[in-house]
């Protein structure tokens, strides 16, 4: 049985603590690094780069929800061939 205070402690490990924040070279978006996991994000503003990165970190601690096959095929993946591999299998990844 979960209590609130085990669900806020879960909570706290989604969100970032060791934050770097920086104007990108063109000064037009800002970058927002967690330094834990290296989980980067920007936005168009400090405050929306760090928002983004509050959901960019929350998603690599395994928060969020698979995307649906209508999602998939919106962007161009057929869910009936899409596979997971290998990152060393990849193309992308040389």
């Amino acid at each position: 049985m979960s209590t609130d205070a085990d669900k806020r402690r879960e909570e706290d490990m989604a969100v970032p603590v060791d934050i770097s924040l920086s104007l990108g070279e063109d000064g037009d978006v800002w970058i927002a690094r967690d330094e834990d996991t290296g989980v980067t994000s920007q936005g168009p503003t400090r405050q929306a780069a760090l928002e983004n990165l509050d959901e960019a970190v929350a998603g690599y601690h395994g928060a969020g929800e698979s995307p649906t096959d209508e999602e998939l095929r919106e962007l161009g993946i057929d869910p009936e061939n899409n596979e997971s591999g290998s990152i060393d299998k990849s193309d992308i990844f040389e």
